[in-house]
């Protein structure tokens, strides 16, 4: 068996949209699993549109997910010469030809078609000429046969076939000189040894073009796969009314790359009734026949179900690194006050990004914030303050300042005051984080530490007294 190369041949004329990701990632799935090749191209020949930002917004977000290539990243700018050899090479075997026809006759040709109820296709006025024009402007068109069948089997879709009566003669190169994506993207594929094009469905009408360039020019025609679109709520095409569409913008709002990666291959993908699954499960059980026809539509709250279970399944000191750049947003030093892996376990079960993370861990390293008004008018009563006072005292005596110890002290305290946990929990829980939100107060505390905790205290103190 021949050694399978896949590719991602992403357009850089903006960021890495999640349905771009999930293409890379089926490519990238099945070249793991076959132990084949992964190919990354940068169909840059657009050049207007194209941009180094866009081209580093994709590396960024192929990085992100964990998609590394094993060849590339390649530049079709670099192919130009290449081009023009193939469009040489079909003009002089007559299985191309220089058009001379203006835009304005072309747009003509078209509005007189609509107008007759025919497909607006080119007519062939040009594709009989024996002499050159010189010094007229030309687009070269490739020859298409004008009778038979294209047909294809697709490995999502099934069989797939076209009239080549329906397929009009295809620019390759323009009147300017540069080359048409279908053709460069044959070349490109042809030169590099592709052997399975995994894409959206919205090339399938692209493909019985390119597949009769493949046989022109006497290359294999490589397998085809198209994946069906990602929609939204509202079975649209997904876009940004839906939410954000950039990859990068889900790690910025505090996504795991680990369920990105999840969430977009079952969006299209299954195997069986199974949800979660590790990188290496993905590898092993993935196959493109697998992919459903129909489209997905993407559910935020799935996303979010399934961030917060690998949050929850994350080791602390992970979750710590990748949280120091939302914190340092929130103006936070997190060297400047508990263990951060420590805080992070404290915060990992009631949290579904990172973002929200960060929000919840800022009053650890903030003691200088302001008391939420209703917690205050609701909690920090005169009553409270011997029961601090109480706890303070309870809390100095403790040898180890662990969770169970902490809790035990709180239990001989409500014993001997002869109060419930619900009369002092909520106002130390305010003297500690500002709010009646927080993990476990326990937790907090032991963290925070004996002499933040006793800080801390004492300021709700004062404040109830008054002072």
């Amino acid at each position: 068996m021949s050694e399978v190369r896949l590719r991602f041949a992403p357009s850089p004329t903006g960021y890495l949209h999640v349905g771009g990701a999930r293409t890379a990632l089926f490519n990238w799935l099945l070249a793991r699993k076959l132990k084949g090749r992964f190919i990354l191209r940068i169909e840059d020949t657009d050049v207007a549109r194209s941009t180094q930002e866009s081209v580093d917004a994709i590396l960024q977000g192929m990085e992100w997910l964990g998609l590394d290539w094993d060849e590339g990243p390649f530049f079709q700018s670099d192919n130009f010469p290449l081009y023009r050899e193939h469009v040489e090479k079909l003009l002089s075997e007559g299985k191309a030809y220089r058009c001379y026809c203006t835009p304005e006759e072309l747009e003509a040709k078209r509005e007189k078609a609509l107008a007759e109820g025919r497909k607006p296709k080119y007519d062939g006025t040009c594709r009989n000429l024996t002499e050159e024009i010189p010094g007229k402007p030309f687009a070269v068109r490739f020859k298409a046969p004008k009778d038979g069948v294209t047909a294809f089997d697709d490995l999502i879709k099934g069989p797939i076939s076209f009239n080549n009566e329906e397929l009009d003669d295809l620019i390759i190169q323009r009147s300017d000189g540069t080359p048409t994506y279908n053709f460069t993207v044959v070349i490109d594929d042809a030169s590099m040894q592709v052997t399975t094009v995994i894409r959206g469905d919205d090339h399938v009408n692209n493909t019985p073009r390119q597949i009769l360039l493949y046989e022109a020019l006497g290359y294999p025609v490589p397998k085809f796969a198209h994946v069906p679109m990602i929609l939204g709520a509202d079975k649209t095409r997904l876009s940004k009314r839906h939410g954000a569409t950039s990859v990068m913008a889900y790690r910025d709002m505090g996504f795991l790359p680990e369920a990105m990666v999840n969430y977009l291959v079952r969006l299209g993908w299954s195997h069986g009734d199974q949800e979660i699954f590790s990188l290496e499960e993905l590898i092993e059980k993935f196959s493109i026949e697998n992919v459903g026809k129909s489209a997905g539509v993407f559910n935020p709250d799935k996303l979010l179900w399934l961030n917060h279970h690998y949050i929850n399944e994350s080791a602390p000191d992970q979750l710590a690194e990748l949280l120091i750049p939302f914190l340092k947003e929130r103006e936070v030093d997190p060297e400047g006050g508990p263990s951060l892996p420590a805080v992070v376990k404290t915060l990992q079960e009631r949290s579904h990004t990172l973002l929200e993370m960060a929000d919840g861990a800022v009053f650890y390293f903030r003691s200088d914030f302001d008391y939420d008004p209703e917690a205050v008018a609701k909690f920090l009563k005169p009553d409270v303050a011997p029961r601090y006072e109480a706890l303070l005292a309870k809390l100095d005596s403790l040898n180890e300042f662990t969770h169970d110890a902490i809790e035990a002290a709180f239990k001989e305290l409500c014993a001997d005051q002869g109060i419930k946990m619900g009369q002092i929990g909520p106002p130390v829980r305010v003297a500690l984080c500002g709010g009646t939100t927080s993990p476990s107060i326990y937790e907090v505390i032991e963290v925070l530490g004996k002499e933040e905790t006793r800080k801390r205290i004492t300021r709700a103190l004062d404040s109830v007294r008054g002072g």
